[in-house]
Formats: structure tokens, C-alpha cells, sequence
């Protein structure tokens, strides 16, 4: 960890349209970043058919490899998805929760044709059992589409700290449908605490503190309710950047907080060389981690820009603001020099 800062600013070419952006870090480090993608446990569609049937599954902890188990043996009486034809072609996938990215989805083989396949599969989690007794089970049954476009046929959801371990038999459980937050991608992944301010240009008169250009400041102040990924919480940091520069000038983190699902950073960072005009087109985005020493795990994030789907010109997937977060930026946009408090949920991104 060191305390040094850069010096590059941040300077729009209007013909590549790759900014450069530069910053002043109370806290930086030098590290590799780690990027990806979440996707979502409820891909698909939902509206087609009304979940029913039963599924028939078994869970076991195998201790000398360290291995969770789920025996997906077969279901029943599954909802038909193509009634034209009389048909579906279902699998079966679980997820483990709250982290869904973390241990990855596992899935059946597809069964084509019927509404009471057979599997006899074990879907297989190499997991500690400490860690695996704050998870929960999610195990959903789907119409496998060619084109894509699954369909959800119903769900069970097992909360494994609860589990009877000695039950290692096969049992019968009723497929339920999706609840309406779970369909709207509602998953709560903590709060994030913290406090922007916009220093424009000349602004602060003839001093020897006038940037001459203008600053964006971020101050990260803590996050709350993190998602436990062990039983002695979550080692996390926050990672910064000022899109669209995905580069080492625009990478900032702070300090990893060690065995803490509210952790203080108390950490600021400056991206300099703004211009007034910048502001409508960047996006200032900021992830949480969970620090592990091979891989690090997405735990949630902001994106606080404008929202409109463009930077500079350009269609961009990273401009999806929610109104929280731009109601955050616009703020800060209109009252110069003046930090903006807020708190704001953190999402996938």
C-alpha cells in the first residue's frame, strides 16, 4: 500500500472520444483489477406460464471432500410451455445464495418432451460447511427455449442453516412462483454512505487552493449491511473509476476492511482536470469487493452520472443511473463547491 497520487488530468479528445482521466487518492494501491459481470439468478421469462408441479431432490454434506451435494432426481406435473404442441423441455438449476456470482449456477441436463422428466444428477459445490450454513438454496425449474428465451416453470428456496443434515432421503417439494421483488431484480446488497462535490474551474478566486482545472471529489464514508460471504464476514474495499476511462489512470480502491459487513473507509479520492461540460457525460462508478487472495467477488455498486444511455455522442451500457443516483449527480451538478450527502443503495451492475 502506498500514499502516492497521480498527476495526469483528465482531458476529453473530441475526435478518439477516450478521455484521460488523472486523480489524488487519500488511500491508493497498486493492483490488477478484477472485472465482470453478475448475472441474474431470474434470466428469462416469467409472465409465459404459472408455475406447478413438484420436483423430488436429496442435499448431503460429503466431510472428507468438502463437497455440497443436491441429488436432483426427477419432477412432476410441470406446467406446459408450448401448448400447440403439448410441450416443454425442462432442467433444473440452483444457485447458491446470497452471493450468486460467487459459487456460480449449476444445472441438469434438458429433458425434452415431457412434463415429468427424470434426471438422477447430483449438482456438486465444493464449499466449507461453515460457509455453506449462511447460503440458502435456490433450485428452479425451466423450459429450455433454442432461441434462448427460457422459461421459468417454479422454484423452491432452502435456507441451509436450518437444514436437517441427517435427512438424506429424497423428498417431494411443491414448485413455487417467483416472488414480484425477485422477479424486479430486487436483492438487497447493502448502503453506501458518501459525499460528492463539484470545484469548477477558477472558482475559488485567486488562491493558491484554485485547481486550474475543475475536480470531482468523492468521499467514500462507510457502507452498511454487506452481504457475509463467511461466517467472519466480508474483507472489502471500494473500487473507483471515472468512466469512460477503464484505465490505471482512472483505477482508485481504498483500504480493505477486514471481517466487517459495515465497514468505515472514511476515504477520499480527486479526479481532476474537469470541465463543466464533462460532467454530462461521465459516470462516476463505484463497486464493492470482497477481497480473497486468488479472486476478488462483486458485492454491489452506484453509478452516479445522468442515466441517459450516452457519453459523448455514444450509446454505452454503463450510462443506467437509477433515479436515486442521478437525482445524487444532478444535485451535485447545481451546487458547486458544496459537498452533496447522500446514502444509496447498492446494485448489481
Amino acid at each position: 500500500e502506498s500514499d502516492t497520487a497521480s498527476e495526469i488530468s483528465f482531458q476529453f479528445n473530441k475526435h478518439k472520444k477516450t478521455p484521460s482521466i488523472g486523480s489524488h487518492s487519500s488511500d491508493m494501491a497498486s493492483v490488477s483489477s478484477v472485472s465482470g459481470s453478475v448475472l441474474s439468478v431470474y434470466s428469462g421469462d416469467f409472465g409465459s406460464v404459472d408455475a406447478q408441479g413438484t420436483v423430488e431432490f436429496a442435499l448431503d454434506y460429503d466431510e472428507k471432500n468438502r463437497e455440497f451435494q443436491v441429488h436432483v432426481s426427477q419432477c412432476k406435473d410441470l406446467a406446459v410451455v408450448d401448448e400447440r404442441k403439448g410441450r416443454s423441455d425442462p432442467y433444473v438449476k440452483t444457485y447458491l445464495l446470497p452471493d450468486k456470482a460467487r459459487m456460480g449456477k449449476r444445472k441438469t441436463s434438458v429433458k425434452k418432451r415431457t412434463v415429468n422428466p427424470v434426471y438422477n444428477e447430483v449438482l456438486r459445490y465444493k464449499i466449507e460447511k461453515m460457509v455453506l450454513l449462511i447460503q440458502k438454496l435456490n433450485l428452479s425449474v425451466w423450459h429450455n427455449d433454442p432461441l434462448g428465451r427460457n422459461s421459468f416453470l417454479g422454484e423452491i428456496e432452502i435456507d441451509l442453516a436450518s437444514w436437517d443434515w441427517s435427512n438424506r432421503k429424497l423428498n417431494w417439494y411443491p414448485l413455487k412462483p417467483r416472488s414480484l421483488s425477485a422477479v424486479n431484480g430486487v436483492d438487497h446488497r447493502g448502503v453506501m454512505n458518501l459525499s460528492i462535490k463539484y470545484v469548477p474551474p477558477g472558482s475559488l478566486g485567486k488562491t493558491s487552493f484554485n485547481p486550474p482545472s475543475g475536480e470531482v471529489h468523492i468521499w467514500v464514508k462507510d457502507v452498511k449491511d454487506l452481504l457475509q460471504l463467511r461466517p467472519s464476514g466480508v474483507d472489502s474495499f471500494v473500487k473507483c473509476y471515472v468512466l469512460p476511462d477503464t484505465s490505471k489512470k482512472s483505477y482508485q480502491k481504498t483500504r480493505v476492511i477486514k471481517r466487517d459487513t459495515n465497514p468505515v473507509f472514511n476515504h477520499t479520492i480527486v479526479y481532476d482536470g474537469f470541465h463543466t461540460e464533462d460532467l454530462k457525460d461521465a459516470c462516476v462508478e463505484l463497486t464493492v469487493w470482497d477481497h480473497e487472495k486468488l479472486t476478488n467477488h462483486f458485492l454491489g455498486g452506484i453509478r452516479l452520472g445522468l442515466g441517459t444511455g450516452l457519453s459523448y455522442g455514444i450509446s454505452v451500457d454503463w450510462m443506467d443511473s437509477t433515479q436515486e443516483e442521478v437525482a445524487f449527480w444532478q444535485e451535485m451538478m447545481s451546487a458547486a463547491n458544496e459537498w452533496i450527502e447522500g446514502l444509496l443503495p447498492l446494485r448489481s451492475l
